[in-house]
């Protein structure tokens, strides 16, 4: 994806065989870029940390989605009380594409954000939960 200095967007296709070549250029709007991002980044940054704990037993990696309308659509990340009440830590939260590594419990969560979290397969489901229904 490019992103020029006027703002414009375009999702570039190359040859897989040569990846200078362009074969399309898509124009996207911001909101399908970020989300194009957000779809690239996240699950990229969780197959990363999986693989960094799959030796370890009983750590779990999962992406979890903040719904626009949430009960924490406009909280912050304190507010949710995710690793008091399930034991998961949020490791980073992905908004429009940008990675926001550790962040702390006043990070602002905001509808469309993707917590990537880590935890026991019980507490990440809880989680979910928290985040869906407060």
């Amino acid at each position: 994806m490019i992103t020029y200095r006027d703002g414009k967007m375009e999702m570039i296709v190359s040859k897989q065989d040569d990846t200078d070549s362009c074969v399309a250029s898509i124009p996207l709007t911001t909101e399908e870029g970020a989300t194009l991002a957000t779809l690239l980044g996240a699950p990229q940054l969780v197959s990363q940390l999986r693989d960094q704990h799959r030796e370890v037993t009983g750590i779990n990696t999962r992406q979890l989605p903040l719904a626009p309308g949430s009960p924490y659509d406009g909280k912050t990340l304190g507010d949710t009380a995710l690793r008091t009440r399930t034991a998961v830590s949020v490791v980073a939260v992905v908004r429009n594409g940008t990675v926001h590594p550790s962040p702390r419990p006043d990070f602002r969560l905001v509808g469309g954000d993707m917590l990537v979290t880590v935890g026991t397969p019980d507490g990440l489901s809880n989680a979910a939960d928290v985040l869906e229904s407060g």
